[in-house]
């Protein structure tokens, strides 16, 4: 099985994902959706965290260049990124949603310099807003950020219209559509709740 149905199952197995094709989840934003994701689940899981670790560490690798620092989103992208520069040895920060009101009003934690190249890694993407925030607190500082890592995208246009916006490649582990392919496939969802999940997503907006 490849590493994206793994992670998906994995993520769905231990509830991270829930499904309910009734679209009975409320969201903060007041949405009505049939699914919803908790990535941080994983870190009560140490077979999965280290799973995901290994495909960022595999990602890693494909870029064409020399990483400098791994970058967490706070809150939720932070275990993940220390994980994973722990795995791969290279030093690692993380950026707050704003800066502090207190103390030296940081709002990028860990030492990034102007010059280095950056790897940012978030838990969930879904328009991309918080990922793109924490890449430009990175930019104002002088580096270089050379890719957003996440582990399970929604897939909405308008994230992949706001990362070529921005010019930044996005890796994800898994997806939305994976997800519902592996669904289908388990005989989880039947074919009419699938093609329903995956309208549900096309239509959605969230700007």
């Amino acid at each position: 099985m490849s590493l994206d149905k793994q992670i998906v199952n994995s993520l769905y197995d231990i509830k991270a994902i829930q499904i309910k094709p009734d679209r009975s989840f409320t969201w903060t934003s007041g949405i009505k959706s049939p699914i919803y994701c908790d990535n941080r689940m994983t870190m009560s899981y140490p077979e999965i965290r280290s799973k995901i670790a290994d495909g960022f560490a595999e990602q890693l690798d494909a870029l064409s260049v020399d990483i400098d620092v791994i970058a967490g989103c706070a809150t939720a992208g932070i275990p993940h990124a220390a994980w994973l520069a722990d795995l791969v040895h290279l030093p690692m920060a993380y950026v707050r949603s704003k800066p502090k009101e207190h103390g030296k009003g940081n709002q990028i934690e860990g030492k990034i310099e102007a010059g280095q190249k950056v790897v940012v890694v978030e838990d969930l993407i879904s328009t991309g807003g918080s990922a793109l925030e924490s890449v430009a607190a990175i930019q104002a500082a002088g580096a270089e950020v050379v890719a957003v890592f996440a582990i399970f995208t929604y897939g909405l246009k308008e994230a992949a219209v706001a990362f070529h916006q921005a010019k930044i490649p996005l890796h994800t582990l898994t997806s939305f559509d994976v997800l519902v392919d592996e669904l289908k496939q388990a005989d989880s969802v039947t074919e009419e709740e699938a093609t329903s999940l995956l309208s549900w997503r096309d239509q959605l907006t969230l700007s």
